[in-house]
């Protein structure tokens, strides 16, 4: 609870008061009115409960010289008068405040901070002459409330005094972020939101039309350099914004320096200009802007000059044509007009309680002077003002209330202060939040009261806007949205083309008509503001080294990765199961590969096997035919049927190599292929041995040899043979089998669906006894190729275990090397090789001379050299045949 006495703030204020007094009069002449001793100007009206306020009255031209000149400011002088139009409604209300008396004692701060200052001390301690130290401090304090100051960098100063004894002060046009400093500035509020809203409403607007890429401008004040530090940390990692350069306008006008930043504009890429600044920063800094000519951006105002109608001149509007800006709620305060025609001077003019802004206001729109007028007016031929002249004559603005933003603020400001005094007023005794329950009265009223009831006031207005103040002493935020179009004249039109809103609960909002905003560009269209464009989909965003974040470049995501956002910072993973498209911006399904029946690869196999099939077929049926004639039966014939069958088997076992591996498939092919095999090479071993045996029976002592190799012991050997066969095919599928598998990792692109050996060793062994037994039989017939031509298989089958031997040499290699479905290609390539290999080697000759050699086909022809009775009583005895 706060506990400073009225007491100790006049006290402090008369020395400070006192102390300005001194100082002010040596610095500044009468031209801003300041009569005497450092009078200030300011309009006065007496009441139970004063209201005070500070209003920009005038304002001094310090360029080109130094020689402070003044001038009237006729919009200023009008937010005064708004603050008496709304005492004076308020006084009229019988709801609100009833049976008190408001008054107020408005002062002119000219635009200057040590005038402020002094209106500011003079306004607290209620002292307007020259005072002595000893004077008795007692009594209601002057004023329970301050309206003002317009400027940040005044209120700053002003709010920090005043504040340390909890004296409220509520402005309507200081927007400087740092004023929500709750700790240093504990009695500040403001109808005006502050700049960290305006940030955030020009950010969303940058959002709105996607410009990442900006400059900004700000002036060389509490104002601008807040602005910036507010934009720079809005703008960080989730702002979605990078600012190309950040320069701060000078004050004075040093010609070398805004030189240097309108050149600093003109080489940067950045098409979007932000400027925090007020209007005589604007003038310098466009007249550069001209002598440049400096085109083709895009201008965003801030509240300080978005409605400055000094810059609507046909030399700056072709550039500044299509300036969106930021602008106070417009409001409409009905009878307001009325009042300021009402308005007449004070002919008596009282120092204390007279209205000596509305004399000054009244000599400058009519251009004379009371009396007693200045030496040698009226000699020079200047008027006097006798104060019946009519403002309804004269053509000004200050009538003009069709457009009302700052008064608005005080309008609201000012019945805030009113609505808070009520709240307070209407205290029920012994109910009240003060010490020991105690409620206040106009008699006891103290300003840090007013703060408490303040921070709780909530009412709306005529126009229908909600005031109320944040834990910060802030307005809700709102903003119009203002659009400059170029007139046919030279001059500009400046248009609401939308609002933004905040609120705790939706955030900040914003709403545009697009459709009534002036681009001043040919394409009449927004313009394209980025340091780099948008990455599309399928690429991730790499920033560039040393740049802002907004500068990066495009790289293409790589293979198996993805994005199907624009900018996106890191590329991600398809599943297993799927690849990148050629985009990368989507995953699409793998590519499946395996040896097809549909493919030409598939094609040319299967036409192949089914080939060596019918011509095993075919050769069967030859040897059926011919089975009785002498080349058939001298060459074994049931072994012949044997090998036939055995390979038209190998033939047809290559097409389970062929087509989607299924489990079946794949624990069938290998067994299939390998019990084949061995049955074909099992036929060859014994037949070789029969020649053998057959030419060494022929030899004296040994047709014993011939008992050793019967049919009986022919058959047995073969299905002992295969069967050992079997039992390794067995053992592979019970311990390991074969199984199908998808390999992703031989082509990341595709799915190769293979069988796995599940054992290396089972399949090793497989084809180690095929090719023992291979071996085996081509050494035989290697020993038996020089026998008797005529009758001797030994060369054929020499040649075709050659044959065998060699490709499937060459298939462990090939086979290890080759991907994917090109293994079972070369797999099936062996199995066909090697049995048409075996088919042409061994029967192509008998074919040869059954079909197109009969004459052959005879005893005496297959005899030749050998003993007649030795072949023909093995032949007699079926034991060939």
């Amino acid at each position: 609870m706060w506990t400073f006495s009225h007491s100790n703030l006049r006290l402090l204020t008369l020395l400070c008061s006192h102390f300005l007094s001194a100082v002010l009069s040596t610095l500044f002449s009468p031209t801003c009115q300041l009569q005497g001793q450092f009078h200030l100007s300011g309009m006065h009206k007496a009441g139970d409960v004063v209201f005070g306020g500070l209003f920009e009255g005038h304002f001094f031209s310090v360029f080109p010289d130094l020689s402070f000149t003044s001038n009237f400011d006729v919009l200023g002088f009008r937010q005064a008068q708004t603050m008496a139009f709304a005492i004076d409604e308020i006084n009229r209300n019988s709801n609100l405040l009833p049976n008190v008396t408001l008054g107020y004692s408005l002062y002119d701060n000219c635009v200057k901070l040590s005038i402020g200052f002094r209106a500011a001390l003079t306004l607290a301690n209620g002292q307007d002459e020259q005072i002595t130290l000893n004077e008795t401090c007692v009594g209601s304090p002057p004023v329970v409330g301050i309206v003002g100051d317009s400027s940040s960098t005044r209120s700053i100063a002003i709010s920090a005094v005043l504040g340390l004894y909890r004296v409220p002060m509520v402005s309507y046009f200081a927007t400087c972020s740092c004023l929500s400093d709750r700790q240093k500035f504990p009695s500040f509020f403001r109808t005006i939101p502050s700049d960290a809203f305006q940030v955030h409403a020009m950010i969303q607007i940058l959002k709105h039309f996607g410009w990442t890429w900006m400059g900004l401008l700000v002036s060389d004040d509490d104002y601008g350099l807040h602005a910036a530090r507010s934009f720079q940390s809005d703008l960080g990692p989730s702002g979605g914004g990078c600012l190309a350069y950040l320069e701060v306008l000078p004050w004075s006008n040093d010609p070398t320096e805004i030189q240097r930043i309108v050149g600093v504009m003109k080489k940067s890429t950045a098409r979007v200009v932000i400027v925090f600044a007020h209007e005589t920063n604007m003038i310098n800094l466009m007249e550069e802007v001209v002598r440049q000519h400096v085109t083709g951006l895009q201008w965003m105002a801030s509240e300080a000059w978005t409605a400055a109608t000094v810059l609507h001149t046909p030399q700056f509007m072709p550039y500044l044509g299509g300036t969106l800006g930021i602008a106070i709620r417009r409001g409409e305060i009905p009878g307001l007009k009325n009042f300021l025609l009402q308005i007449r001077p004070d002919l008596h003019h009282n120092t204390s309680y007279g209205n000596s802004m509305v004399n000054q206001f009244w000599e400058f729109m009519f251009r004379c002077r009371f009396a007693p007028p200045p030496a040698g007016w009226v000699e020079a031929g200047g008027a006097l003002c006798t104060g019946e002249e009519d403002l309804e004559n004269v053509e000004t603005e200050f009538l003009d209330v069709s457009n009302l933003r700052p008064e608005y603020n005080v309008y609201k400001a000012v019945y805030a202060l009113a609505y808070a005094l009520d709240d307070l007023l209407h205290c029920e005794p012994g109910r009240g939040p003060f010490k020991g329950h105690s409620c206040s009265s106009v008699q006891r009223l103290e300003p840090w009261q007013l703060v408490y009831s303040l921070e709780k006031v909530n009412f709306t207005t005529p126009f229908g806007d909600q005031v109320s103040f944040d834990e910060n002493g802030d307005a809700l935020p709102v903003y119009d949205v203002m659009n400059w179009i170029s007139l046919p004249d030279g001059g500009a039109e400046v248009l609401t083309v939308g609002e933004v809103k905040g609120s705790a609960s939706k955030g900040d909002e914003l709403i545009l008509d697009e459709d009534k905003i002036f681009w001043n560009f040919e394409s009449n269209q927004s313009p394209r503001s980025v340091c780099s464009e948008d990455c599309p989909p399928g690429t991730r965003l790499v920033r560039k080294k040393g740049k802002p974040v907004c500068c990066f470049d495009c790289v293409p995501c790589p293979k198996g990765k993805i994005t199907n956002k624009t900018n996106s910072m890191e590329c991600i993973s398809c599943p297993e199961d799927f690849w990148s498209s050629p985009q990368r911006d989507h995953c699409v399904p793998k590519k499946t590969e395996f040896l097809s029946y549909h493919e030409p690869l598939g094609i040319c196999l299967t036409t192949a096997s089914l080939l060596g099939t019918f011509i095993c077929v075919v050769v069967l049926g030859i040897f059926f035919h011919y089975r009785r004639t002498p080349i058939v039966r001298a060459n074994n014939s049931e072994l012949s049927f044997q090998l036939l069958l055995s390979l038209k088997l190998c033939f047809l076992c290559s097409l389970l190599f062929i087509g989607r591996p299924r489990l079946w498939t794949c624990q069938l092919r290998h067994a299939a292929f390998g019990i084949s095999f061995v049955l074909c090479v099992s036929c060859i071993l014994v037949k070789t041995m029969v020649v053998l045996a057959v030419f060494k029976a022929s030899k004296p002592g040994g047709e014993a040899s011939l008992k050793w190799f019967g049919v009986m012991q022919q058959r047995g050997t073969v299905l002992v043979l295969t069967s050992i066969q079997a039992a390794i095919c067995t053992a592979w599928l019970v311990s390991a089998s074969p199984s199908p598998h998808k390999n992703t990792q031989y082509h990341i692109d595709k799915i190769i669906y293979e069988c796995v050996v599940g054992s290396t060793i089972g399949f090793a062994v497989l084809l180690g006894y095929i090719g023992l037994l291979a071996i085996l039989s081509f050494l035989i017939a290697f020993l038996a190729r020089n026998l008797p031509d005529n009758f001797n298989e030994a060369k054929l089958i020499t040649f075709s275990m050659l044959i065998f031997c060699a490709v499937w040499v060459a298939f462990v290699p090939a086979y290890i090397s080759s991907p994917g479905k090109y293994a079972d290609a070369v797999e099936v390539f062996a199995i066909l090789a090697s049995s048409f290999g075996l088919l042409v080697a061994l029967f192509g000759p008998k074919c040869y001379i059954i079909l197109l050699r009969p004459e052959r086909n005879t005893r005496k022809a297959i005899m030749g050299r050998v003993p007649k009775m030795t072949v023909w009583r093995y032949m007699n005895k079926a034991e060939l045949n």
